[in-house]
């Protein structure tokens, strides 16, 4: 995959890879939900604390597992009429398309909505300015924030929108932090990871680090 981003003569290799990776990932669900059926299944034979809570997730894998592969309320497509289940997995008007639009998303919706609560928590205790470092992340909040609020757009209104200085304006200042300083910070974040996940998949097919498959010999 990597050598066929830089060489274009091995792109067909790139695509024939992607291919085996859609079949290898295949299987990886399969040992995944393998493996939460026995955490779980044992979490309630043993009755640790929340064994309730694993219950819950049995039950909603099994119904949403069962749902989606019987195609439950899927018509045959046009193209292959007389074949039963040869329809998309998620049409609107599905059982499994219900289970996604009204069960799924309200409950990621949720979930991120109550995680609002823990960063603004994290955020008044990080926005203290006690050092230089953290009086600049206070700085750089306050100004996004009050830039994307009426409020900045007020504060700012006497610089003149074309005038030489009109990026002193907040709504201005806060789009250029975040479309300049935020979209390198994103990116330098993320080559860290690739490398990071390219470096620790070498170790793994290498025999290097075993922890992954189960062994945590040298």
């Amino acid at each position: 995959m990597i050598v066929s981003k830089f060489i274009p003569q091995t792109e067909g290799w790139g695509e024939d890879v992607a291919t085996w990776f859609n079949i290898l990932a295949a299987f990886a669900f399969v040992l995944g939900g393998g493996n939460l059926l026995k955490l779980h299944l044992q979490k309630i034979s043993s009755k640790v604390t929340g064994w309730g809570y694993s219950v819950i997730i049995l039950v909603s894998f099994i119904a949403t597992l069962v749902i989606g592969l019987g195609k439950f309320g899927i018509h045959p497509s046009a193209e292959y009429p007389n074949v039963a289940w040869s329809g998309p997995t998620q049409p609107e008007g599905s059982a499994f398309g219900w289970v996604y639009e009204y069960l799924l998303q309200p409950l990621t919706a949720t979930m991120f909505a109550m995680l609002a609560f823990y960063i603004a928590s994290a955020a008044f205790r990080a926005f203290r300015a006690k050092n230089f470092e953290a009086f600049l992340l206070l700085a750089t909040a306050f100004i996004i924030l009050l830039g994307r609020t009426i409020a900045g757009v007020f504060i700012t209104s006497w610089i003149p929108p074309n005038s030489p200085f009109a990026f002193l304006r907040l709504e201005e200042l806060s789009v250029y932090i975040m479309q300049i300083f935020n979209t390198a910070g994103n990116r330098a974040i993320m080559i860290g990871i690739a490398l990071g996940i390219a470096s620790t998949s070498l170790k793994i097919l290498l025999g290097i680090d075993r922890s992954y498959l189960g062994s945590s010999e040298d």
